[in-house]
């Protein structure tokens, strides 16, 4: 990013959390990575998730290669006003995000409410029927 830089406020970077614009404030700065979402290797889902924070920690914990790092430097659009940025975070959910998960869930969760009292009921009625046969 040639000459001035912008500072955004951590309300105006949040709002970019889809496929199709999706900026990340790694280590003070802020990256529109919206042309990266296809290359990244580690698919857009990962980038979509450390949307609505600082991902810094997130970045540094897979720990990149020096040629990602300067590779960044290409989607560098400013950086944030570090004041704006919420001392707790306060979970802005991707427009874009995946959804199957949470319905796979919550299928389990329906399918084990239902089974787990019959398997309780069969075991019991099991244990009935091997104690009265002794």
């Amino acid at each position: 990013m040639a000459g001035e830089k912008k500072i955004f406020l951590f309300e105006e970077v949040a709002k970019h959390n889809v496929t199709k614009d999706c900026w990340i404030i790694i280590a003070g700065k802020v990256y529109d990575v919206t042309p990266f979402m296809d290359e990244h290797p580690g698919g857009d889902e990962v980038l979509l998730a450390v949307t609505g924070k600082d991902a810094t920690n997130d970045f540094e914990d897979i720990g990149h290669s020096d040629s990602a790092r300067e590779m960044m430097e290409k989607y560098l659009i400013g950086e944030i006003d570090a004041s704006t940025i919420p001392a707790k975070r306060t979970y802005i959910s991707p427009q874009q995000a995946p959804q199957n998960a949470n319905k796979d869930n919550d299928i389990l969760i329906k399918i084990l409410q239902f089974l787990v009292p019959i398997l309780i009921l069969g075991l019991a009625f099991a244990i009935r029927q091997y104690t009265k046969s002794e």
